[in-house]
């Protein structure tokens, strides 16, 4: 990769398995955007560290020329000068920079390019609309799990739209087309509010545009399969706001993960298309940039969910620079299999999580197997839980004690917080939550009602919650000491009783510790699944 900067020393050695900062920046249409990394190879995985974005409109071109304007670029090269500064207070090892549609279509976009490296001492890669779309969907893979399913994403940029299918293996197709809400807006938009026939025209012109990429990912389709949506960009996560505030009364933290249904944003584009730019800056969470665009955005999110018959769309939070990051990784060997690092995007980010917060992890993973093995050897006797929930114990059993990272005292509570709050990539939103209620209640108090996160969930989630949570105290019990004293159990239930048979890992070992632990904690096991606990120690 071409990322040099005079003030930021050049990346390490591949063959040095050491964390490493890189910050990555998309000089977009609207906006310039860097995120910085902390890269830690060992797992693979990365952390967001820091962000920064400033709103420059490169794609104002002079309508004469077809080119940059001169305070469009100095607006750039001020963005990019704070950027590497903030990069350099971070220490970071190397930084990236990509540009995209407005720099690929003015006409002086290369002698822009030449100037940031004179006066910035940075260089920007300049990638094509094919190229854009592959590393966006590297970076949803990066925070979002696709399970084999078909998935086409959508990602609203100032000059283009990229249109991706995708499965979680390699992409079927990829596409840029040039729709994008700064471009729609200038040349469509002269109005305020904007007028009937201009709107018309508008949704004409973009229906136009999309139907071909739109017609080309449906034949990708397999006889039978089913499309699901996932959005990216700024516009499409300022509409999922909107209609997040209409369902919730608040802004869901973090969006990621949350479903805009077709209904909801149509009904907010009636409400848009009638507002002044004054009306529409009132709005929650809009800035005056986006307030200027957002109907031309809104009308490409909505004609693209028409063309691909989607009821819904999930938003993603991680586009184009988080892609730049896992390219990145990729081109310098830290990731030997992109489809090997999806499939274990939601494995990668609870290992990330449990080394951020100092996790001894093994004990905790000795503590999942524990829950693993009694959730399967339980299953259907008593209770009809899957995979999805099993591994929503898995993730509450290796993070319960994270929150010893605060303190000792209550640290169960801690936990709760530190989960609810931290950066679990691939779960959604209501995942975090269930992960979060069933650590917190590995110990003390069984899960109550005057509880408000446990109370503020359904009830088939209060369920999962009071249940795992009791599988994962009895799996806490196993492991009282600490030490791996118990190498095995073997449960067995009949008529309304499970007795466990307790293996020691050492002959001599009467794990008496555990046992009464055990004793001392199966009340809420009891009370969840309606059978009495008995354990002995396996005979000698």
């Amino acid at each position: 990769m071409n990322t040099v900067t005079a003030s930021v020393p050049a990346a390490a050695s591949i063959s040095e398995n050491r964390d490493r900062i890189l910050a990555a920046i998309d000089v977009g249409t609207n906006s310039i955007h860097m995120v910085v990394v902390k890269i830690q190879p060992a797992l693979p995985a990365f952390t967001i560290i820091d962000r920064e974005k400033d709103t420059v409109r490169l794609g104002n071109f002079c309508e004469k020329t077809d080119k940059l304007t001169e305070a469009a670029m100095q607006r750039g090269i001020d963005a990019l000068k704070r950027c590497l500064q903030i990069a350099e207070s971070l220490r970071a090892d190397d930084v990236v920079a990509v540009a995209t549609s407005a720099v690929r279509e003015a006409k002086n976009g290369l002698a822009f390019l030449d100037r940031v490296q004179a006066e910035v001492g940075l260089t920007i890669n300049l990638i094509s609309g094919p190229e854009e779309a592959r590393r966006i969907y590297l970076g949803v893979l990066s925070g979002m799990e696709l399970k084999g399913q078909p998935h086409a994403i959508l990602d609203i940029g100032g000059g283009s739209t990229e249109l991706i299918l995708g499965t979680g293996e390699i992409h079927r197709s990829l596409s840029s087309t040039k729709v994008g809400a700064v471009r729609l807006s200038a040349r469509f938009v002269t109005t305020d509010p904007i007028s009937r026939e201009e709107f018309i025209r508008l949704q004409a012109y973009v229906r136009g545009m999309l139907e071909p990429p739109a017609d080309e990912l449906k034949q990708q389709l397999a006889t039978g399969e089913t499309l699901q949506m996932i959005g990216t960009s700024g516009t499409i996560e300022t509409l999922a706001i909107l209609c997040a505030v209409d369902d919730y009364g608040t802004v869901p933290d973090p969006l990621n993960g949350y479903r805009m249904s077709y209904k909801a944003l149509s009904k907010w584009i009636e409400r848009l298309r009638k507002m002044t730019y004054a009306e529409r800056l009132a709005l929650p969470e809009m800035s005056d940039r986006r307030a200027e665009i957002i109907v031309p955005g809104a009308v490409i999110l909505q004609t693209a969910m028409q063309l691909l018959g989607a009821e819904a769309i999930t938003i993603c939070e991680c586009a184009l620079r988080e892609g730049v990051v896992v390219n990145w990784m990729l081109t310098h060997g830290l990731i030997e299999d992109r489809m090997q690092y999806q499939q274990s995007v939601r494995d990668r980010s609870v290992m990330a999580t449990a080394k951020k917060y100092q996790v001894d992890l093994a004990q905790s993973e000795r503590i999942a197997a524990f829950a693993g093995a009694l959730f399967d050897q339980t299953q259907n006797q008593l209770h009809t839980w899957g995979a999805i929930e099993r591994e929503h114990l898995w993730a509450a059993a290796i993070l319960h004690n994270c929150g010893h990272f605060i303190s000792h005292s209550a640290h169960h509570k801690h936990s709760y917080y530190l989960i609810r709050n931290g950066e679990l990539l691939g779960f959604t939103e209501p995942e975090v939550e269930l992960i979060a209620n069933i650590a917190r209640y590995h110990r003390k108090s069984a899960p109550k009602k005057k509880h408000e996160p446990y109370r503020e969930l359904d009830k088939l989630q209060r369920k999962q919650v009071e249940q795992l949570s009791a599988i994962l105290r009895i799996a806490v019990a196993l492991d009282r000491r600490g030490i791996g004293a118990v190498s095995r159990f073997e449960s067995q239930v009949e008529s309304g009783l499970l007795s466990l048979t307790i293996y020691p890992a050492h002959a001599e070992d009467s794990c008496d510790l555990e046992l009464w632990n055990l004793d001392f904690k199966k009340a809420c096991f009891e009370a969840a699944f309606g059978v009495r606990l008995v354990a002995r120690l396996a005979e000698r």
